[in-house]
């Protein structure tokens, strides 16, 4: 198996995956080692020294003029994890509460924090074991680090808490016993520093930037399968228009859908047909998918800073340098986030547009409703009433939580990041959004139906056929959510990509474009 050194190498969000899944495994080298006794060490002469250090030997807060004394500095540690565990609502997804412990190891172990190396190991084990701490999902601001979360996510160190464990919610103490282990003594500052941070905002991050990849993806796909079906001419995806107004995303768009429907004879039936243009929705693929690309491309540079950075809280140079500053502040991360919530909702937007297009009757030999026989019949009406109920909920949670500040802790902490909501929100969104290309997909195959005989182009061609050996063509009506169910599901799997991906490198095709390095990495 791989390893990851925490501290030493350059952590990604397919790299935190892959550790979270057990691909991967993240160790802690000697010299890393090293670096977290020393830090720790620090903190004790800070301690034995006297000298007032916020969170040290000092209340939280608006308490931090309030010295503490040498004997209850550890005490006070203990004391800020059972205080700060106000979370409610649902557990977070498994996966996340494990990114979140993994991000935490790595920001830790650079050795600014204090942290014991008892500390980071027992952190490491609960990984590794899958013993994975329960987390619910409200109560940050994203400020002054996502407070009560971490708590949460920390409490099993101690003792306290829940965890998962084979799928089922246990004892914290219970499973420390039967794994014969002692609770952690938290040292000066430990407590401080587990819960300054922004990796609830971060981990969600993870997971937003890989699943909002995929739709993307198969934005494009179903996009280029839906063009094929209404007939639209693949001219506005031409390269040298796109030279004149360079993105990286339009440009990567554009010749994406240009290599997926490569020898479409679908397209290339009708070249020399009347029709001027094409609706904005299939003609402007290139600038809207291309912008949300644009956005992803953002969200991802941003994020492989944050997730590599120190947002402790105060930082520990030694003994003699600490600083107490804003690195826990979220914002950096919680307005990238809205512009990826934004961006996403904008692919489902569009996505919906595409299937009311195909409904309406206007392409040569595709029936309205998309059904030869309809009165009797609704045909695929109501499928699309679904994606509009999906496109409007979104809308509404496009409202950008980073816009909103509340005070709290007797206003020490007067502004917040809010970039918990924001996190949570995106990721809602692009949920959303899987499921409105998921009806878009189960369209634009009936609608490519009806050009039989003609085909696309080999990549295309593979991707429709494998659509088709899970959904059959609709003739009258039936229970339409069972195939919606399943087109979603292929959306969501990313089957399609990978298919894609076969398929070309088999037949000696292009896919990839000279933007796949930025595009196709995370």
């Amino acid at each position: 198996m791989k390893t990851f050194q925490y501290a030493q190498q350059h952590l990604t969000a397919s790299i935190a995956l892959g550790i979270a899944r057990g691909e991967m495994r993240g160790i802690l080298t000697p010299e890393t080692r090293e670096k977290v006794k020393s830090s720790a060490a620090a903190v004790e002469k800070i301690v034995a020294n006297g000298q007032p250090v916020y969170g040290i030997n000092t209340g939280f807060g608006p308490l931090c003029t309030t010295l503490i004394s040498p004997d209850q500095t550890r005490k006070l540690q203990e004391n800020l994890l059972k205080s700060h565990a106000v979370g409610v609502g649902e557990p977070i997804p498994v996966e996340i509460s494990k990114l979140m412990l993994i991000l935490k190891i790595h920001a830790l172990a650079k050795g600014f924090s204090g942290i014991q190396e008892d500390t980071l190991d027992r952190m490491i084990w609960h990984i590794e074991q899958d013993i994975i701490p329960v987390v619910p999902k409200q109560g940050s601001v994203g400020a002054s680090g996502d407070l009560a979360p971490l708590s949460h996510l920390f409490l099993p160190l101690i003792g306290l808490g829940k965890v998962h464990v084979g799928g089922k919610l246990r004892s914290a103490a219970e499973v420390l016993q039967v794994h014969q282990l002692s609770p952690i003594h938290l040292g000066p500052k430990e407590g401080l520093g587990l819960i300054n941070g922004t990796q609830f905002i971060a981990a969600f991050g993870v997971k937003v930037l890989e699943r909002f990849y995929n739709i993307l993806a198969h934005a494009d796909i179903t996009g280029a399968m839906m063009l094929e079906g209404l007939l639209g001419s693949i001219k506005p995806f031409s390269a040298e228009l796109h030279q004149l107004r360079p993105y990286a995303g339009n440009q990567h768009v554009a010749q994406t859908i240009l290599n997926l429907l490569h020898e479409s004879e679908i397209v290339h039936s009708h070249a020399t047909c009347a029709r001027v243009q094409d609706p904005y929705s299939l003609r402007c693929m290139p600038q809207v998918h291309g912008a949300s690309r644009n956005a992803w491309l953002h969200l991802k540079q941003i994020l492989e800073i944050e997730i590599n950075s120190v947002t402790d809280n105060p930082v520990v140079f030694d003994e003699n340098h600490t600083i107490s500053g804003g690195n826990f502040h979220g914002q950096p991360i919680a307005m990238p986030l809205d512009y990826a919530c934004l961006a996403a909702s904008e692919i489902g937007n569009i996505s919906d547009r595409r299937i009311y297009l195909s409904l309406e009757g206007d392409t040569p030999g595709v029936p309205k409703l998309l059904l030869k026989e309809t009165g009797l019949n609704s045909g695929f009406m109501i499928p699309q009433y679904t994606t509009a109920a999906l496109a409007s909920e979104n809308k509404g949670l496009c409202f950008p939580s980073s816009a909103d500040s509340i005070p709290t802790s007797l206003g020490q902490e007067d502004h917040v990041s809010m970039g918990s909501i924001g996190a949570r929100k995106a990721l809602q969104v692009i949920e959303n959004v899987e499921k409105i290309l998921g009806v878009e997909l189960f369209c634009a195959a009936q609608a490519v139906d009806f050009h039989a005989p003609l085909k696309s182009g080999k990549i295309m061609t593979a991707l429709y056929e494998h659509v088709r050996t899970k959904i059959k063509h609709v003739t009258e009506d039936q229970l339409m959510y069972k195939d919606m169910e399943t087109a979603i599901e292929i959306i969501r799997s990313g089957e399609l990509l990978n298919l894609a991906r076969e398929v070309a490198e088999k037949e000696g095709l292009e896919l990839e474009t000279q933007w796949s390095g930025d595009f196709d990495k995370f």
